[in-house]
């Protein structure tokens, strides 16, 4: 323990030292701000990957959709998406493609272009662009936006494209 005269020489020393009130806080805003910019950025590259996903499976889903609704169905267009005894048309695939957008994706900026090329896999022509054996194409894009500071705010275009043989 420290004697009296010894504790009184301490304490009239310590306040001369101790001028670093304030440090502690600046220390923290500035760990704070990189912490958080780390992790948002975390989570943004999460959701980039989460809409990439999102566009390769979109396309392969509306090229499904194209190909079960071919040649088949006799020129019925389809009432909605839902209706299953009809010719898909562009704006139904179209249609069938912006509805699947999860949550964190706009339908409505998802792009969608459906085409029917009229050419066999072999390369001869078909005698009607929905028949059995020619090809369907869906290509869907969407540009993706960064919500964390520092990313680029201009947006990434992730574009997938689909190609099947029209089976019915």
């Amino acid at each position: 323990m420290l004697n009296s005269p010894m504790r009184r020489a301490w304490q009239s020393i310590r306040p001369w030292g101790r001028h670093d009130e304030g440090v502690s806080l600046v220390e923290f805003a500035a760990s704070a701000v990189l912490l958080l910019t780390l992790l948002f950025g975390i989570v943004d590259f999460a959701r980039a990957m989460y809409t990439w996903a999102f566009v390769s499976w979109a396309a392969q889903s509306g090229t499904r959709y194209a190909i079960v609704r071919g040649a088949r169905w006799a020129g019925v267009s389809c009432a909605s998406t839902t209706t299953l005894d009809c010719d898909a048309t562009s704006a139904n695939v179209t249609s069938y493609v912006q509805g699947l957008a999860p949550p964190g994706v706009t339908g409505s900026n998802v792009q969608v272009n459906p085409q029917w090329p009229a050419i066999t896999p072999d390369g001869t022509s078909c005698s009607t662009v929905n028949s059995q054996g020619c090809l369907v194409e869906v290509t869907v894009s969407y540009t993706f936006h960064f919500v964390t500071p520092f990313l680029p705010s201009s947006g990434i275009n992730f574009s997938s494209t689909s190609e099947q043989v029209v089976q019915q």
